[in-house]
């Protein structure tokens, strides 16, 4: 994890997610400042990433292994006005090559 975290750092990957099977833990990391922070979950265990508004995940019910409430998250997060704004912006880049 650790090679891997300095090597996204290093190439400016902007968020990074880590699911530390054995400790039962999710990390969900945001570069800032060319330096990578921990975002943290909310109160019901749901992270959210800052690079791409909507996209949330609950951590809590994936570590739970309750895919239904994952996915029920993901969906919220994907009809959220949030999630329409971003995707109006992405609609407007030129595509790239």
């Amino acid at each position: 994890m650790h090679d891997k975290l300095d090597l996204y750092e290093q190439k400016g990957v902007q968020e990074y997610i880590v699911w530390r099977v054995i400790d039962e833990e999710i990390d969900w990391f945001s570069l800032e400042n060319d330096q990578y922070h921990k975002l943290a979950a909310d109160k019901k265990g749901i992270g959210e990433s800052k690079v791409f508004p909507g996209l949330r995940l609950d951590e809590k019910a994936l570590l739970e292994d309750d895919l239904k409430k994952v996915l029920a998250t993901l969906q919220a997060g994907l009809a959220s006005k949030k999630y329409s704004q971003f995707a109006k912006k992405l609609a407007k880049l030129p595509p790239s090559l």
